[in-house]
Protein backbone atom coordinates (compact mmCIF):
# COMPACT_ATOMS: atom_id res chain seq x y z
CA UNK A 1 0.00 0.00 0.00
CA UNK A 2 1.24 3.57 -1.17
CA UNK A 3 1.13 6.30 1.19
CA UNK A 4 -0.38 9.54 1.26
CA UNK A 5 1.20 12.42 0.78
CA UNK A 6 -0.48 15.94 1.34
CA UNK A 7 0.91 19.04 0.33
CA UNK A 8 -0.23 22.41 1.73
CA UNK A 9 0.13 25.30 -0.08
CA UNK A 10 0.14 28.60 1.31
CA UNK A 11 2.80 30.52 -0.92
CA UNK A 12 2.63 28.99 -4.60
CA UNK A 13 -0.06 27.51 -6.70
CA UNK A 14 -0.56 23.66 -8.25
CA UNK A 15 1.03 24.19 -11.41
CA UNK A 16 4.11 25.43 -9.20
CA UNK A 17 4.17 22.27 -7.22
CA UNK A 18 2.68 19.78 -10.00
CA UNK A 19 6.18 19.89 -12.45
CA UNK A 20 8.62 18.89 -9.71
CA UNK A 21 6.14 16.11 -8.40
CA UNK A 22 5.35 14.90 -11.57
CA UNK A 23 9.06 15.00 -12.82
CA UNK A 24 9.48 12.71 -9.82
CA UNK A 25 7.13 9.75 -9.86
CA UNK A 26 7.91 9.70 -13.64
CA UNK A 27 11.83 9.59 -12.71
CA UNK A 28 10.08 6.65 -10.30
CA UNK A 29 9.02 4.62 -12.63
CA UNK A 30 5.40 5.19 -12.15
CA UNK A 31 2.60 6.57 -14.13
CA UNK A 32 0.56 9.16 -12.98
CA UNK A 33 -3.38 10.00 -12.71
CA UNK A 34 -3.32 13.91 -12.41
CA UNK A 35 -7.46 13.83 -10.72
CA UNK A 36 -8.97 16.85 -10.11
CA UNK A 37 -12.74 17.58 -9.75
CA UNK A 38 -13.95 20.28 -13.11
CA UNK A 39 -12.97 19.22 -16.73
CA UNK A 40 -12.31 23.03 -17.48
CA UNK A 41 -9.65 23.17 -14.77
CA UNK A 42 -8.09 19.84 -16.24
CA UNK A 43 -8.13 21.53 -20.11
CA UNK A 44 -6.16 24.52 -18.21
CA UNK A 45 -3.68 22.27 -16.48
CA UNK A 46 -2.93 20.45 -19.91
CA UNK A 47 -2.40 23.64 -21.55
CA UNK A 48 0.01 24.69 -18.82
CA UNK A 49 1.70 21.48 -18.37
CA UNK A 50 3.18 21.93 -22.60
CA UNK A 51 4.41 25.16 -21.51
CA UNK A 52 6.55 23.81 -18.26
CA UNK A 53 10.12 23.88 -17.74
CA UNK A 54 11.52 20.92 -19.18
CA UNK A 55 9.48 18.39 -20.87
CA UNK A 56 6.68 16.59 -19.47
CA UNK A 57 4.98 13.84 -21.56
CA UNK A 58 1.12 13.56 -20.39
CA UNK A 59 -2.09 13.88 -22.10
CA UNK A 60 -5.81 14.60 -21.50
CA UNK A 61 -7.95 12.23 -20.86
CA UNK A 62 -10.47 11.16 -23.68
CA UNK A 63 -8.01 10.98 -26.00
CA UNK A 64 -7.41 7.78 -28.63
CA UNK A 65 -4.18 6.78 -26.79
CA UNK A 66 -4.87 7.10 -23.16
CA UNK A 67 -3.32 4.15 -21.67
CA UNK A 68 -0.26 5.36 -23.43
CA UNK A 69 -0.42 8.38 -21.56
CA UNK A 70 2.70 8.73 -18.44
CA UNK A 71 0.56 11.51 -17.49
CA UNK A 72 -3.01 11.12 -17.52
CA UNK A 73 -5.18 13.81 -16.10
CA UNK A 74 -8.80 12.99 -15.56
CA UNK A 75 -12.29 14.15 -14.00
CA UNK A 76 -13.21 12.32 -10.59
CA UNK A 77 -14.93 9.52 -11.12
CA UNK A 78 -13.05 8.97 -14.86
CA UNK A 79 -11.01 5.70 -15.76
CA UNK A 80 -7.73 5.98 -16.00
CA UNK A 81 -6.63 3.69 -18.11
CA UNK A 82 -3.02 4.48 -17.95
CA UNK A 83 -2.26 1.84 -15.26
CA UNK A 84 -1.16 4.27 -13.04
CA UNK A 85 0.99 4.00 -9.81
CA UNK A 86 0.69 7.29 -8.21
CA UNK A 87 -2.23 9.62 -8.46
CA UNK A 88 -2.02 12.97 -7.93
CA UNK A 89 -5.13 14.69 -6.35
CA UNK A 90 -5.93 18.56 -7.26
CA UNK A 91 -9.47 20.57 -5.83
CA UNK A 92 -10.50 18.31 -3.37
CA UNK A 93 -10.81 15.36 -5.63
CA UNK A 94 -11.25 11.87 -3.28
CA UNK A 95 -8.80 9.38 -2.95
CA UNK A 96 -10.44 6.53 -1.43
CA UNK A 97 -8.21 4.06 1.34
CA UNK A 98 -8.98 0.94 -0.78
CA UNK A 99 -7.73 2.50 -3.70
CA UNK A 100 -4.56 3.37 -2.20
CA UNK A 101 -3.88 -0.63 -1.49
CA UNK A 102 -2.75 -0.40 -5.34
CA UNK A 103 -0.62 2.50 -5.27
CA UNK A 104 2.91 3.20 -4.71
CA UNK A 105 1.97 7.19 -3.85
CA UNK A 106 -0.94 9.40 -3.62
CA UNK A 107 -0.26 13.08 -3.24
CA UNK A 108 -3.07 15.59 -1.97
CA UNK A 109 -2.81 19.14 -2.66
CA UNK A 110 -4.75 21.47 -1.53
CA UNK A 111 -5.21 25.63 -1.26
CA UNK A 112 -4.28 26.30 2.54
CA UNK A 113 -5.72 29.83 2.15
CA UNK A 114 -9.48 28.33 1.04
CA UNK A 115 -11.20 27.45 3.91
CA UNK A 116 -13.01 25.13 2.14
CA UNK A 117 -9.81 23.47 0.90
CA UNK A 118 -8.37 23.31 4.16
CA UNK A 119 -11.90 21.17 5.52
CA UNK A 120 -11.68 18.80 2.80
CA UNK A 121 -7.80 18.08 3.17
CA UNK A 122 -8.28 17.21 6.77
CA UNK A 123 -11.47 15.03 6.03
CA UNK A 124 -9.38 13.07 3.66
CA UNK A 125 -6.61 12.96 6.13
CA UNK A 126 -9.44 11.22 8.81
CA UNK A 127 -10.45 8.83 6.05
CA UNK A 128 -7.31 7.64 4.91
CA UNK A 129 -6.10 7.30 8.15
CA UNK A 130 -9.11 5.46 9.06
CA UNK A 131 -8.29 3.19 6.37
CA UNK A 132 -5.18 2.48 7.33
CA UNK A 133 -3.25 4.48 4.96
CA UNK A 134 0.16 5.93 6.03
CA UNK A 135 -0.14 10.14 5.47
CA UNK A 136 2.64 12.58 5.74
CA UNK A 137 1.85 16.36 5.66
CA UNK A 138 3.72 18.52 3.87
CA UNK A 139 3.81 22.30 4.42
CA UNK A 140 5.69 25.25 2.68
CA UNK A 141 4.79 27.69 4.98
CA UNK A 142 8.53 28.70 5.65
CA UNK A 143 8.89 28.96 2.20
CA UNK A 144 10.11 25.89 1.23
CA UNK A 145 8.82 22.48 1.35
CA UNK A 146 9.21 21.02 4.72
CA UNK A 147 7.44 17.56 6.40
CA UNK A 148 5.99 18.18 9.35
CA UNK A 149 5.62 15.73 12.46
Amino acid sequence: MGSALFYHLTRSAPGQLLPMLLGKSLQAGWRVELRGRDRARQVALDENLWLAEGFLPHGLAGGPHDDRQPVLLTVEGQAAPNAARCVIALDGAEVPAFECAGLDRVCIIFDGNDPEALDRARAQWRDLKAGGVEAEYWSEADGRWERKQ
